[in-house]
C-alpha cells in the first residue's frame, strides 16, 4: 500500500471487504486510465488466486473475438496453476475450469479473484454474461472464502449489466466502487511521490491539460518545466498523448466516431448544449441509441448533465468536463499544431491565456466542495450551475459561469480568474461586475441575498474597487482534501 497515492477511502473499503466472513462480489468502475487496475494489483499483489484481463476489442479480429477471448482466459488459468486442459469452447466451460482451479487451492485466507476489463469479454453472441451469472450464482456466492473483484472502463456497461441488472445478477453485487479522477490535493501528493517539483500554480495548469488522471500524470518528468512537460506529452515528435484521444474512444465504445462528434461539439461551448441541440448539430438521430451514448459519456465522467439556473428540467444541458478532451479539442484536433515546442514558445500567447481562463473555471467546478468549505458553507445544501441571460437590443447579455444557490437564502455569484499575480479590478471590470450582480438581484426573489465571490490564483489588489467583493477564495483552498 506504500506505493498507492490517494485512494484512502477505496483502500479502507476494500480492506474491510477482504476481512469479511462471507463471499464478496465487488464491481469497480470509472473512466479509463483512472488507476483501477493499479489499485487492485498493488493492494492484493500477494493475495491473488487468479487474475485475468479481457482483450481489447480494437486488438482483436471481430471474426475470431470469442475464440481469442477464450484462449486468453485459458492462458491465465494455466498461469495460475491449472493442470493441462484443452482450451474451453464456451464461457460456461471456461468458468467451470476456473471453479476447479480455485477448489484445488488450499487456502486459509481469501481467494481473491480479479477479472479486469470485464465488459471487453462480453462480445456479441458469446453468452458471456449468462455464463458469468451461473459462475457466481451457482458456485461463487456459496464460497465464503471468495472475493471476486471485477473492473471495467466501460462504466455504462458496469452500471447496466451488473449494478442495475434485472436478470440473473439482480441484487448479487455485494459492493460497488466508482473511482473518480484525482483532485488537486491528490495530484500534489502524486507529484511529491515522484519527486517532480511543480508549485501549485503549475500543478493547476497540469490539471487543466490532463485532469486528475494518474496514467497521464505518470508521464510527467522531473527536471522539466511545466511547458517542457506539456510539449513532450502533446507536441513532440513521438508525444505520449498525441494519439490518446482516438485510442481512448476506440477502446471504450463500439461506435467511437459518434461519441467523438458529441465531444467535439461540446468542446465549442462552455455552458454546453441541450439534447435536441446536440442531435441537430451532430446529425445523430434521437432515440434509444443516442440516449445511451449520452448516458455512457456521463457514466465515464466525460460530460455532466445539469439544469442552468432559472431554467426548467426541459432545458437540461450537457457539458464537457473532461480536461484532457477539452485540451485536445482546443490544441490538437485536426492536427492544429505541428511545432514540437509549441507550448514553450506560446505559453504567454492570447490563445493559451484565453484557454487558461476557461480551463480554470472547470478546475473550480471540479472542486466545489473545497470552495464551499473555504466559504464556511460546506454543510449547507446548495445547487451549483451556470446562468446566462440574453440581452435585448439595448443591453448586453449576462453570462455567469458559477452560481452557488444555497438553502440559507444566499446566492454566491462566483467570478473565477486564473492570474500569475494578485488580480486587480479596474474601473471597467468593476462596472461589469456591478451590472452582473444587479441583473441577478433583479431576477431573484426579494428575500435572497447575492454575495459577489472572487476565486483566483493568489488574491486581489486592495484598491477602490475591491471592497464590493464579499468573499475571496485563492487557489490554496482548492488543494484541501
Amino acid at each position: 500500500m506504500a506505493n498507492i497515492v490517494g485512494r484512502k477511502t477505496e483502500i479502507e473499503e476494500l480492506v474491510s471487504l477482504y476481512h469479511s466472513k462471507k463471499a464478496e462480489f465487488v464491481a469497480i468502475y470509472g473512466r479509463r486510465r483512472i488507476g483501477k487496475t493499479y489499485l487492485i494489483k498493488e493492494l492484493f499483489k500477494d493475495k491473488m488466486a487468479f487474475y485475468h484481463t479481457g482483450m481489447s476489442p480494437i486488438d482483436t479480429a471481430k471474426a475470431n473475438i470469442l475464440q481469442d477471448q477464450l484462449k486468453s482466459f485459458h492462458n491465465s488459468l494455466i498461469r495460475y496453476g491449472m493442470e493441462d486442459e484443452k482450451q474451453p469452447e464456451s464461457w460456461i466451460e471456461a468458468f467451470f475450469m476456473l471453479e476447479k482451479l480455485l477448489e484445488s487451492k488450499e487456502r486459509k485466507e481469501r481467494l481473491v479473484v480479479f477479472i479486469d476489463e470485464l465488459p471487453w469479454m462480453d462480445s456479441p453472441r458469446s453468452c458471456f454474461l449468462s455464463a458469468f451469472e451461473h459462475f457466481w450464482n451457482n458456485w461463487g456466492s456459496n464460497n465464503d472464502k471468495l472475493m471476486l473483484i471485477v473492473c471495467g472502463s466501460a462504466a455504462s456497461w458496469v452500471e447496466n449489466k451488473l449494478i442495475n441488472n434485472h436478470g440473473g445478477l439482480y441484487g448479487r453485487l455485494t459492493y460497488e466502487i466508482k473511482m473518480s479522477p484525482f483532485n488537486l490535493h491528490e495530484c500534489e501528493e502524486f507529484f511529491k511521490s515522484t519527486n517532480i517539483k511543480l508549485n501549485r500554480y503549475d500543478i493547476i495548469q497540469a490539471y487543466m491539460a490532463v485532469g486528475g488522471i494518474p496514467y497521464y500524470l505518470g508521464f510527467f518528468r522531473k527536471g522539466l518545466s511545466l511547458g517542457q512537460n506539456i510539449d513532450q506529452l502533446f507536441f513532440a515528435k513521438n508525444a505520449k498523448l498525441k494519439k490518446e484521444f482516438d485510442r481512448l474512444f476506440a477502446s471504450l465504445f463500439s461506435k467511437p466516431t459518434y461519441y467523438k462528434k458529441i465531444i467535439n461539439l461540446l468542446s465549442t461551448k462552455h455552458c454546453g448544449f441541450t439534447r435536441d441541440e446536440i442531435a441537430k448539430a451532430t446529425g445523430i438521430q434521437k432515440g434509444g441509441g443516442f440516449s445511451k451514448m449520452l448516458a455512457s459519456l456521463e457514466a465515464s465522467d466525460f460530460i455532466i448533465r445539469y439544469v442552468p439556473f432559472g431554467r426548467s428540467k426541459r432545458e437540461e444541458h450537457y457539458k464537457l468536463t473532461d480536461n484532457f478532451c477539452l485540451f485536445y479539442s482546443k490544441f490538437l484536433a485536426n492536427n492544429k499544431n505541428t511545432d514540437t515546442n509549441y507550448w514553450e514558445k506560446n505559453q504567454n500567447s492570447q490563445k493559451i491565456s484565453a484557454w487558461k481562463g476557461i480551463a480554470f473555471e472547470e478546475v473550480c467546478l471540479a472542486h466545489i466542495q473545497q470552495i464551499k468549505n473555504d466559504l464556511g458553507i460546506g454543510a449547507i445544501t446548495s445547487r451549483e450551475s451556470a446562468w446566462s441571460l440574453r440581452g435585448d437590443d439595448d443591453s448586453e447579455g449576462t453570462q455567469i459561469d458559477l452560481l452557488i444557490d444555497r438553502d440559507d437564502r444566499v446566492v454566491n455569484l462566483c467570478e473565477m480568474k486564473f492570474y500569475k499575480d494578485d488580480f486587480t479590478i479596474n474601473k471597467a471590470y468593476d462596472s461589469k461586475l456591478r451590472h452582473r450582480t444587479q441583473t441577478l438581484i433583479d431576477k431573484l426573489p426579494k428575500k435572497r441575498n447575492v454575495h459577489l465571490t472572487f476565486i483566483t490564483s493568489y488574491g486581489l489588489t486592495n484598491n477602490e474597487y475591491s471592497g464590493q467583493i464579499q468573499k475571496l477564495v485563492t487557489m490554496d483552498a482548492l488543494f484541501e482534501k
